[in-house]
């Protein structure tokens, strides 16, 4: 594209143009740069490996094997002394661990013929001296035999010494030279570095320039147009004045500032229609209450009324009516009961986080809560003879009745669901990062891996209210106090053969007090 700036032609290149060109000066620095340092990444690495991945572990294996022979040696001249079985075991255990370090030495040497050698000579000194002196010695002493002339034993261990010191010697200078080229090739890495450092700086370099000059100054332009338009100035258009892509993209943005500006008013209509359903939310929220008013006072007076003249009716004419008569006042108190306990389990259920905010919460110690548990579960445990255990529960933050009825829930459920054995409960706990994770483990009748999710879903029930009492919230309301509080609930099953439940919950650790300033 050309323009005319005080009446001289310019020809202004495209930013894709621009871009080609930088990238293929840029990807020529990158490539030149990336083989330098590929080639001083490869020495270095090279007599890296070289010391540390063979020199290094042939010294240590070296050394052990040294070790072992030494140790070889002092067994034998133990043994030979005391005449005592037990002062032959470190010859024994040298043999073993001469083979280990023999074998871990040939391993690390297999690209150094002349290390080798070193190696053969020392284990052929070795089995000398075990075969001409050792080995006989030790089986005369056993005999009642006298040993193999000691010197004869020191000329051939002093072999054994002067091949091993001649195998770590070498071993030494090996591990010299591989110092020497490991320095060369961190020094020759340092003044590559510094040569790609050098290399990367001057394209950036020109880079920022090129940017500075083509891009920089055009897109600060659109910056203050449009940093207008975001105070509120709709009205004024955006205009950019550099390359195509830029002045494309200026026209973009301000076809989205005409969209803006026309959609404002449907923005503020779609605020007021939100206050409007706000609203109306709050005064939902307000028939909730109400409602949960109504059913804890109004609803509670005629179940009462209708559970007590049944239950009259049972005292006063149980008896006299035919057995059909008695079991259908049966089935109205019950159901009367029933519903009675459905909605105080209903109210318990909407009033999680409702009655008192998070503000309400207190400190308080997990065992406290559990002994209160356990004093409204007193006649369960009681009738049943059931036995609650617990390890040492820490301190936890929330609303106390709510954290009781957790508790009460989980080991009220251990106790009905139990099995012929009496019960037995136990809360453990432990602390996993930021929570505690609280475990309550019964022997009872287990509940199958299937139902996993479902038993915490409102008014599910595993087994019919014949067999065992109850509304089907328990769990659910557990669910939705846990969540209240910040944790998490599940049913802990991992093994199919195993007796009895486990529920797992977590709560958060209460953090610990900032000490005060002096």
């Amino acid at each position: 594209m050309t323009t005319t700036v005080d009446g001289a032609a310019r020809n202004h290149w495209s930013l894709r143009r621009w871009f080609r060109i930088v990238a293929v000066l840029g990807l020529t620095g990158l490539v030149i740069t990336g083989v330098l340092g590929v080639l001083a990444l490869m020495r270095l690495d090279a007599a890296r490996d070289s010391l540390i991945e063979r020199t290094g572990p042939a010294l240590i294996a070296a050394q052990q094997l040294g070790a072992s022979l030494i140790n070889q040696e002092s067994g034998v001249r133990g043994y030979l002394a005391t005449q005592d079985p037990e002062f032959a075991a470190p010859y024994r255990d040298g043999r073993i661990a001469q083979d280990r370090a023999a074998a871990d030495l040939r391993a690390v040497l297999t690209s150094t013929p002349t290390l080798q050698t070193d190696l053969d000579a020392v284990l052929v000194r070795a089995g000398a001296w075990q075969r001409g002196y050792a080995e006989p010695s030790i089986a005369a002493v056993a005999a009642g035999r006298p040993p193999v002339d000691p010197g004869t034993g020191k000329a051939l261990f002093d072999e054994v010494r002067a091949a091993l010191g001649t195998e770590l010697g070498h071993l030494q200078e090996e591990r010299t030279a591989g110092r020497t080229a490991l320095d060369g090739a961190i020094t020759g890495m340092v003044v590559m570095g510094a040569v790609i450092a050098a290399l990367l700086v001057a394209v950036f370099a020109g880079t920022w320039v090129w940017a500075r000059r083509v891009i920089m100054r055009p897109i600060d332009s659109l910056e203050e147009t449009v940093k207008a338009v975001e105070r509120g100035e709709f009205d004024l258009p955006v205009e950019v004045d550099g390359p195509r892509e830029l002045e494309q993209l200026g026209g973009t943005v301000d076809a989205m500032r005409r969209r803006i500006n026309g959609e404002l008013a449907s923005v503020q209509e779609l605020n007021a229609q939100l206050d409007a359903q706000t609203a109306e939310l709050a005064r939902s929220n307000s028939d909730l209450e109400q409602f949960a008013y109504v059913a804890s006072h109004d609803l509670q007076e005629p179940l009462r009324k209708v559970s007590a003249f049944c239950e009259l009716l049972a005292k006063r004419y149980g008896g006299q009516l035919d057995e059909r008569a008695d079991q259908y006042i049966y089935f109205a108190v019950d159901g009367a009961q029933r519903m009675s306990a459905l909605i105080n389990d209903l109210l318990a259920f909407s009033r999680v986080g409702r009655t008192s905010g998070r503000g309400s919460w207190t400190t308080t110690s997990a065992e406290a809560v559990l002994a209160h548990a356990e004093r409204n579960l007193a006649d369960a445990i009681d009738r049943t003879g059931a036995v609650v255990t617990h390890d040492p529960l820490p301190t936890v933050t929330g609303e106390v009745s709510l954290l009781t009825t957790v508790l009460q829930n989980l080991v009220g459920n251990a106790i009905k669901f139990h099995g012929a054995d009496p019960p037995r409960v136990h809360i453990g706990v432990r602390r996993e990062g930021g929570f505690w994770e609280f475990a309550v483990t019964d022997n009872g009748i287990g509940i199958d891996p299937a139902f996993a999710e479902k038993i915490f879903v409102i008014f599910q029930r595993l087994h019919s209210r014949d067999s065992y009492p109850g509304t089907g919230i328990g769990l659910a309301l557990c669910r939705k106090i846990v969540e209240f509080h910040g944790g998490r609930i599940w049913l802990d099953q991992p093994d199919s053969t195993a007796t009895g439940t486990t529920f797992r919950f977590t709560l958060p650790v209460v953090p610990d007090p900032i000490p005060e300033k002096p």
